[in-house]
């Protein structure tokens, strides 16, 4: 059984099919809230998820809820736009075709004009896909929800094992990638263990937690400045982390990761291990490579024109981390959102009518930043640079102006002030049994 995405009341408007509801597509959809258009928002899940903030809702200060809102709430005051949960598995281009599946396997066939592509990423092992299994990544709600349970689970097996051995190795974690993931994470990571949970157990001393960040670069923030990169070591090195560079992952499993570094071979027992290491395009950029005869990158990103068209594909557009551009920008949210506003504005300009050709995108780069721990960040910001307690005021300001709606604005800014005013406060450390079993389950299975 399929339904097509017409409407009948419409009929004869120019149709916008927009598939991801990450950072480019909600830009794209709300660019065109005023035009002459019909369009239809397609994602697998029915929220828009903050990235940025993953690692707090791994680390249980932020809810699911204040990074996750609705996308229909997102779009709700847009009549033009529909959202749809619905996972795309073909795209004719010749017919201009979308084909998706709903929930419950109906085929979805929806019609388009216009096509804005948006998939984003996934996490990329290098060659080594049987990695996910054992240091698993976050780029979803369900990612950072596992990944809550596995840290926190790793404690509360940790106090009841009876063997010194078992313990450490539940209380060893490997953060594997120094890039601005790897080190929010590792800094919440050792704010976890030095200053959070101390007092909450009593067989095991939690300050005891060897926490280790590894990256096969030569330093740690490759993207940043030479002084940030800096900083940014010795704070953590401070707050107890244990870094490793030019040291690669070459080998693990649920008990172990093996690594390659100046020192030669070395294996670490650790039974928590976390993925920071690398992204994948999303699979919409080889089904869209194979429809056009065109080719991806090493990491799968497709090539497009500099109006973030798709070559030999007419009224299509593909935007975020799924593509690649001729001054190879980095795959960050402000790129897509940037993406998304201006391919939303040049389709609004082709309903119109206009049919000059269109300036290319310039990408307009704000800075880049990222925290260490409670009150300790780094930040360049056109070129100036800061650190410590100023660079983190102004990390917290852009980022809670980029969450959508004032209610999770307000309800994010209450949880950080929470954690810095009450000893590092974590109000959403919720696990469970069945979290715990997993955890446990897991190494009894290896």
């Amino acid at each position: 059984m399929s339904s097509t995405g017409d409407t009948p009341a419409r009929e004869g408007r120019t149709k916008v099919v927009v598939v991801g509801g990450g950072f480019g597509g909600v830009r794209a959809a709300k660019a065109l809230a005023h035009a002459d258009v019909d369009v239809t928002l397609v994602d697998r899940t029915n929220h828009h998820l903050f990235q940025p903030l993953l690692y707090q809702v791994a680390t249980g200060i932020l809810s699911p809820g204040l990074i996750a809102p609705a996308l229909r709430r997102v779009v709700k005051r847009q009549s033009n736009t529909r959202t749809l949960l619905a996972d795309v598995f073909e795209i004719d281009l010749e017919a201009k075709v979308v084909h998706a599946l709903a929930p419950n396997e109906q085929r979805l066939d929806l019609p388009y004009d216009y096509l804005v592509v948006a998939g984003g990423a996934t996490h990329a092992y290098f060659g080594h896909d049987e990695w996910s299994h054992f240091a698993p990544g976050m780029k979803s709600i369900e990612d950072a929800r596992m990944l809550r349970s596995q840290i926190l689970g790793a404690y509360e097996l940790a106090e009841v094992a009876t063997d010194e051995k078992e313990r450490d190795a539940y209380l060893t974690f490997v953060v594997v990638g120094a890039g601005p993931t790897g080190v929010e994470l590792t800094g919440q990571l050792a704010e976890l263990a030095r200053y959070v949970l101390p007092k909450e157990y009593r067989t095991i001393d939690t300050r005891s937690a060897r926490i280790i960040l590894l990256d096969a670069a030569p330093s740690v923030l490759p993207p940043f400045a030479p002084k940030l990169q800096q900083y940014t070591q010795r704070r953590l090195e401070k707050m107890g982390v244990e870094i490793r560079l030019n040291t690669a992952a070459t080998d693990m499993d649920a008990d172990t990761i093996t690594v390659k570094g100046p020192e030669g071979v070395d294996t670490i027992t650790a039974r928590t291990k976390i993925w920071a290491a690398g992204v994948q395009a999303s699979p919409l950029a080889a089904m869209l490579a194979k429809a056009t005869g065109t080719e991806t990158d090493r990491a799968g990103r497709l090539a497009v024109d500099p109006d973030c068209s798709l070559p030999g594909a007419e009224g299509v557009y593909a935007i975020g981390d799924m593509v690649t551009t001729v001054d190879r920008l980095p795959g960050v949210a402000q790129v897509a959102m940037q993406q998304g506003t201006y391919v939303g504005k040049l389709i609004a300009d082709r309903a119109k009518g206009d049919t000059t050709t269109p300036a290319p995108f310039r990408y307009f780069d704000k800075g880049s930043m990222a925290t260490i721990g409670a009150r300790q960040a780094v930040a360049d910001v056109r070129g100036v640079k800061f650190t410590g307690y100023i660079a983190y005021l102004l990390w917290c300001y852009v980022h809670v102006m980029f969450l959508i709606g004032w209610g999770n604005r307000l309800g994010t800014l209450f949880n950080w002030v929470r954690s810095l005013r009450y000893a590092r406060h974590r109000g959403h450390r919720l696990i469970s049994m069945t979290g715990a079993k997993a955890v446990a389950k897991h190494h009894e299975a290896a």
